[in-house]
């Protein structure tokens, strides 16, 4: 399949199945560590080091804004993701949830900074996402396994996922730039990788002349 033409590609065991594992699990204690610290107000309830419960897209799902680890798989898997592409990339940001049973994800396109986005598994109950080619109707179902990877142009398909009937599938969203993009950034306007988008911590613009 060429991601030229379909927009979309799928990378089977992107990661080893040890790794996804392990990613899966250090998330499920972080969710836990967030719960705690928020229910016994070690941590404001705004604080989002630690993740979010709920976000603008899934109202209870635990949510991850730059975690550290997920950042540092972000530089890993750019190699891959310019190979698949044909693109030479800017690393923008990384985003993880734990879905729960009942969420699901409405159907969407992303902002620019996701351009060239991915989704890798990283474990709990099989769960599909869906996307919708450019200019077709017809869905297409895509199952991927702890490890694998979807490689897509997230500011052009329509992506989305359905009902969730299970306990836990936990996820990775990567998000990259075209680098000849004029209009491209890099670390989602943050200094570096590893911080919260907040004004302390964003690139300084110049000034025009």
């Amino acid at each position: 399949m060429s991601f030229k033409k379909n927009k979309y590609v799928v990378v089977k065991k992107v990661i080893k199945k040890e790794l996804a594992s392990f990613l899966y699990n250090y998330l499920l204690v972080k969710r836990q560590v967030a719960r705690t610290l928020i229910d016994t107000k070690y941590i404001s309830p705004f604080e989002k080091m630690f993740g979010v419960f709920g976000d603008g897209q899934v109202p209870k799902a635990f949510a991850a804004y730059a975690d550290i680890a997920m950042e540092t798989l972000l530089i890993k898997a750019q190699p891959v993701v310019e190979k698949i592409t044909g693109l030479k990339l800017l690393p923008n940001y990384s985003y993880t949830r734990i879905y729960g049973y009942g969420d699901e994800l409405v159907k969407h396109i992303d902002r620019f900074s996701c351009e060239i986005s991915t989704t890798i598994n990283l474990g709990g109950e099989p769960w599909p996402i869906y996307v919708e080619p450019v200019g077709k109707t017809k869905e297409v179902k895509i199952d991927l396994k702890p490890g694998d990877m979807l490689v897509y142009r997230g500011d052009l398909l329509q992506h989305w996922r359905k009902h969730f009937d299970g306990e836990n599938h936990a996820q990775v969203f990567l998000h990259y730039n075209n680098a000849k993009k004029k209009e491209s950034n890099i670390y989602d306007e943050r200094i570096h990788l590893g911080l919260v988008k907040d004004p302390m911590f964003l690139q300084k613009k110049e000034k025009n002349d």
